[in-house]
């Protein structure tokens, strides 16, 4: 398999709302792929998706309302939904888009930030700097982690599953 086929699964990976950077920047390492360019490719997926779910919200909205039928077809808030909530209401945009990635998911996050009334913008700029973070964390913990505990001609499970 070429490595452009990998790269693309590892961007489709990080665009999967719930594959989360933090999951699929750890796995692309574990593969053998370098570090900077597997982070850098799962930030735009990640972030394409969650950006595009920002400015499309509200059509989204609108589906939703049609799909749902109106104020009667609106149900209990979801655990997820409580927790992002909890967190707004803290820790407002900042505590919400860093936190919740790691706590319910950033596309979700990207929605109820949205639901809860911070602004298109506001959101969207704080979304970029927590998957950058998320990105860089998990670049680093999953590179120095890998090195310690798994040896050398273990590391590259890519290779190992193409023989």
């Amino acid at each position: 398999m070429s490595n452009l086929w990998i790269y693309l699964l590892v961007f489709v990976l990080a665009a999967t709302p719930m594959f989360e950077v933090f999951t699929v920047v750890p796995l692309g390492i574990l593969a053998g792929l370098p570090s900077f360019p597997v982070s850098i490719v799962a930030f735009l997926g990640n972030a394409l998706t969650v950006f595009l779910l920002i400015v499309f919200i509200e059509r989204l909205k609108l589906w939703w309302k049609k799909k749902r039928g109106g104020p009667e077809g609106e149900e209990k808030d979801s655990k997820r939904k409580l927790r992002a909530k909890k967190l707004w209401n803290r820790y407002g945009i900042p505590g919400l888009s860093l936190l919740g990635p790691i706590l319910v998911g950033s596309h979700l996050t990207a929605l109820m930030g949205i639901s809860f009334g911070a602004s298109r913008q506001r959101i969207l700029a704080w979304m970029g700097i927590s998957l950058s973070i998320w990105t860089i964390i998990s670049a680093v913990l999953a590179h120095l982690g890998f090195h310690f505990i798994i040896p050398e001609e273990q590391r590259n499970i890519r290779t190992q599953w193409l023989k």
